[in-house]
């Protein structure tokens, strides 16, 4: 059974470092680039449906493991064509078939999965021969500085923001889970502590 704090406290907190402006920039990146049938791990409050691009997308399936987000998703904003279904699940078990998905989509979520292999391992068997996955992440830092600061903080963060890992590595873990990079690209966002302001994203293909 959830929390009071994770049922009522979290998600306000999630919505404000989720949504701020810098990382809304950083999902349209990505997000609509999606198309075909798209699996959105870790959907969470549904930040994401409204940059989905319904003239590409025949569909968008959203996993998440926490009730009180997927009610959030299931409210969320987004174009009425967009066909869109949330469903009760982890990144590291997913109920479906293998190659059900011409892409995955991956934004601020292998920051708090239990284990980032077995998701991105996940995301590979479920996508068919040739998809893509469209991923954003926040992560290590490649400064020491940085990262020294992260190790220090990660301990009580996690505690604050459900989870949330500050030092794991982002783009060399997709590439190691078997992915073959077609771009990707890296920066401090604006206006956030440089100890949870790098961010990496890119494309990668089954």
């Amino acid at each position: 059974m959830a929390s009071l704090y994770d049922r009522f406290v979290l998600p306000r907190f999630l919505k404000c470092a989720c949504a701020s402006p810098p990382v809304m920039k950083q999902r349209a990146k990505v997000v609509p680039k999606a198309e075909g049938r798209v699996l959105e791990l870790g959907i969470g409050m549904g930040l994401n449906l409204a940059l989905y691009d319904a003239d590409r997308v025949e569909s968008v399936t959203g996993v998440d493991p926490a009730a009180e987000l997927r009610a959030i998703a299931e409210a969320a904003p987004r174009d009425p064509r967009l066909s869109v279904r949330v469903e009760n699940g982890t990144a590291e078990s997913l109920p479906f078939e293998p190659g059900d998905f011409d892409c995955v989509v991956c934004t601020f979520t292998l920051c708090s999965v239990h284990t980032p292999s077995a998701a991105l391992a996940e995301a590979r068997r479920v996508l068919k021969p040739g998809g893509r996955f469209l991923y954003c992440e926040h992560g290590l830092a490649p400064d020491p500085g940085v990262a020294k600061w992260q190790r220090r903080i990660e301990p009580v963060w996690k505690a604050l923001a459900g989870g949330c890992h500050l030092t794991r590595p982002v783009t060399a873990a997709v590439a190691a889970a078997g992915f073959r990079l077609d771009r990707h690209d890296s920066m401090y966002l604006p206006g956030a502590p440089r100890f949870a302001g790098w961010s990496e994203w890119g494309e990668a293909v089954a």
